[in-house]
């Protein structure tokens, strides 16, 4: 260590009302060297914390509480007065019956199994809609963002319970209230002798530093820890250890005795160099309440809603009676499904919802320059940040806004158009129903989680020409990858069936219906999807060109199209093949 270290000069001048995280609960031990305290090499850093909320009238007061009110050594507990009165758990007392503060972590010990919890206030828990994921305390409809988080010792007791300011200055606005943290931070290391140390030529000191107390120690261990010592010891003699229900009497000189000693002990050897700070500090908060009292956001984004590139301010465009639409880059909405919690859902050929952890549904269309069009007040609704993720795909308006997005929004008549990806998982349904109806068998080893499925299966994952093979994988693994083998196997009647994978042995029992050259035709599709599959790993060559024609992949659309269009292929491979084994007509 050295002597920054031991003065602490660079922890005194930060301040947690300018850091991101702000401890509420704070009692860490960290030893490091020599695990004896009186042993050379030993060092120990210590760092406690504590905290109450005060509204304004109870400043003048709160004031004058330091390290021996509000620290480490105070718990929020409840008591019941013998009066009648109770003390609710979340009240902080400066007098007995007289609440000035509002505790935010609560103190339960557990004598009977063992251990010690610290409990975040329910109130700041429901207030910022957080839950329980692990040590740590999420915001789902913020991006699942971390709000407050836990440490435990060794021991498996809480050590630290911290919050992330942005969000405690939210629910201190709210609620009207300031807080008021004490802390101590403690170092100490013992020596050989101070001169031949990192420490030669400090002495110490006493001095006000930062806004808070710092002393500097330097003693000898022997001094610390050696010393004197006695011991009394007093018995009763009047018991007889027989009898079956002995009685003691009142004590006196007659039916006691006793004994004593005394000794010394010493012989430590270094000096313990030692550091202290103290400090008391205010986190106020800045007036203004998003989250919790729900105030205007001054940081909402602009969007594009004129052709020359015109902007409207999000505060602005959250107006049903607007009756503007906005343009997007398609990108956006594998943005969005990027962030966990979000999902897509179709309604039909080219209009959806983007479904977010704030609740709402943003209902979207695709145009004719395969652009997101959406209502302006779907957008400005949204929470912020999700605005911010669609601002940065917001471009001039072109194409026209989507036309089925249109014939829903304005003439209140959907399309009865559906989407391929819908189709898709339509078909592989109907086809595994007719299975088990026609032979008695599971045609998939398991079923498919449509949310998943949603995410993995979309036109919106293909940008490029890698992206669109590795849509072609995704097919694959949903459908080829799932087939039951096992069961196919007893179904075809090929001579190498034992040979043949799942694509092969499906194609062998349409086979036995419509013959060895239309089964091909139909499984067409299927295998140059297999096969775009395949190239994912080298997207280049003859052979991606020969795959993407089997496919029906025109390649003269754009990738967007060219997924959706790989899509439709597929899904009406499987139709057709359930069609022409379960409905021949």
């Amino acid at each position: 260590m050295n002597q920054d270290w031991i003065l602490q000069s660079r922890e005194t001048r930060r301040f947690f009302a300018n850091s991101t995280w702000v401890p509420l609960r704070a009692s860490i031990t960290v030893e490091h060297g020599h695990p004896s305290i009186t042993e050379i090499g030993h060092v120990n850093e210590y760092f406690g914390c504590g905290s109450v909320a005060f509204p304004p009238e109870q400043r003048e007061v709160a004031n004058r509480l330091g390290w021996s009110q509000i620290g480490i050594s105070h718990s929020a507990k409840p008591y019941a007065y013998s009066d009648g009165h109770y003390s609710p758990v979340d009240q902080y007392q400066y007098n007995d019956k007289e609440p000035i503060g509002v505790e935010l972590v609560f103190e339960h010990e557990q004598p009977v199994v063992g251990g010690r919890r610290w409990i975040l206030n329910p109130d700041l828990v429901l207030a910022l809609r957080l839950i329980k994921e692990g040590t740590d305390w999420v915001r789902p409809e913020e991006d699942f963002v971390v709000v407050a988080r836990e440490e435990f010792d060794k021991a498996g007791d809480h050590c630290r319970v911290e919050i992330k300011r942005e969000f405690l200055l939210d629910y201190l606005a709210a609620r009207g209230l300031s807080l008021r943290l004490s802390y101590y931070r403690q170092r100490v290391e013992n020596v050989v002798a101070l001169e031949e140390s990192d420490y030669a030529g400090l002495s110490e000191r006493q001095e006000t530093r930062d806004g808070g107390r710092f002393e500097l120690r330097i003693r000898s261990v022997n001094d610390i820890f050696g010393g004197s010592w006695a011991s009394f010891r007093v018995w009763r003699t009047d018991i007889d250890p027989d009898e079956d229900a002995p009685v003691m009497g009142p004590e006196k000189d007659e039916n006691t005795e006793s004994e004593h000693g005394e000794g010394h002990h010493g012989g430590y050897r270094g000096v313990q160099v030692e550091g202290e700070y103290w400090r008391d500090e205010w986190v106020d908060h800045q007036r203004r309440s998003l989250r919790v009292r729900g105030d205007e956001d001054q940081t909402r984004p602009q969007f594009i809603v004129e052709t020359d590139g015109t902007r409207m301010p999000s505060s602005v465009l959250e107006d049903e009676d607007i009756g503007r639409w906005l343009w997007f880059r398609s990108a956006v909405v594998s943005d969005l499904l990027g962030h966990r919690g979000f999902s897509l859902n179709w309604y039909t050929r080219e209009t959806g919802a983007i479904c977010s952890t704030s609740g709402y549904k943003t209902h979207f269309g695709i145009n004719a320059s395969d652009l997101i069009t959406v209502y302006a007040y779907d957008i400005a609704k949204l929470p912020t940040w999700e605005q911010h993720v669609w601002a940065a795909h917001n471009i001039v308006p072109e194409g026209k806004v989507s036309s089925e997005l249109l014939e829903a929004q304005v003439k209140a008549k959907p399309a009865s158009t559906h989407a391929v990806e819908k189709l898709l998982l339509r078909s592989m349904r109907m086809l595994e129903a007719g299975f088990q109806r026609e032979y008695g068998i599971s045609l998939f080893s398991h079923d498919v989680d449509e949310a998943a499925y949603m995410q993995q299966i979309s036109r919106f994952a293909s940008r490029d020409l890698a992206t669109l093979l590795r849509l072609a994988k995704e097919l694959v693994r949903v459908f080829s990858d799932r087939l039951n083998v096992r069961e196919l196997r007893k179904l075809a009647t090929h001579s190498d069936k034992e040979k043949l994978g799942s694509n092969k042995l499906l194609q062998d029992v349409l086979a036995q219906k419509i013959g060895d050259e239309a089964a091909r035709r139909v499984f067409g599709v299927i295998a140059g999807t297999y096969d775009m599959r395949v190239g994912d790993a080298h997207p280049t060559g003859s052979k991606i060109e020969e795959a993407l024609s089997l496919a029906g992949i025109d390649r003269d659309r754009s990738f967007l199209k060219q997924g959706e269009q790989l899509i439709q292929n597929f899904g009406m491979a499987i139709w057709f093949v359930g069609k022409s084994l379960f409905d021949p007509r």
